[in-house]
């Protein structure tokens, strides 16, 4: 941020103008708030984040269960597949099968699930994530991942008020250009065409 270029101005000189002491003004704001306000931002904005998702870290433990599930038939049919894995690696080097497990209350349940490549053949095993009625979803969320998520959450929101308030300061300062332009050709019409001439006063 180029913020203090124009603080310079605040010295007393003939060729001071008005609109060189409200840039000098809008600077020192500028300036103020980078060091200041946005770091305090990017703080309340982290600790906030970090308590929601600290809370959904708690709901999550407590309503997602871990189970076995044993391969029944590897299946192609894509429309009734559940696109949680569970193992958070993506969907490369997974197949769809028909596979049986047991729900967190003892039910028994069956269904089209996403599943490791190596589980293909009948009978094999491999962990999924359900809910507390035995319904597929994705493995919860962990105290580690959660808090890298809002320290990203206070970094981005320190980072987007620096880039607000550089930019309304951005656009002063060229309303302030303009606004001297065209003080600048105001006083040119007047003097202008007269310059130079012979008793024309200038």
């Amino acid at each position: 941020m180029r913020s203090a270029v124009g603080v310079w101005r605040w010295r007393k000189n003939p060729l001071r103008r008005r609109t060189d002491l409200v840039e000098a003004w809008v600077a020192l704001t500028a300036l103020v708030l980078a060091v200041l306000a946005m770091p305090v931002l990017g703080s309340v904005c982290g600790v906030m984040s970090d308590r929601a998702l600290h809370r959904t870290v708690v709901r999550e433990q407590r309503t997602r269960h871990a189970t076995t599930a044993v391969v029944v038939r590897e299946t192609h049919d894509h429309s009734t597949a559940s696109d949680f894995d569970g193992l958070g690696g993506g969907r490369e080097g997974r197949v769809r099968v028909v596979a049986n497990w047991t729900a967190y209350d003892g039910s028994a349940h069956t269904g089209t699930v996403s599943a490791p490549r190596r589980s293909v053949p009948p009978g094999t095993t491999f962990r999924i994530w359900t809910d507390d009625k035995g319904m597929r979803t994705s493995r919860p969320l962990d105290a580690a991942t959660a808090h890298a998520h809002a320290v990203f959450a206070g970094l981005g929101a320190a980072l987007a008020a620096a880039g607000l308030v550089e930019g309304i300061r951005r656009l002063v300062v060229w309303r302030l250009v303009r606004r001297r332009y065209a003080r600048l050709d105001r006083a040119w019409a007047r003097c202008g065409p007269d310059w130079g001439r012979t008793g024309a006063g200038s």
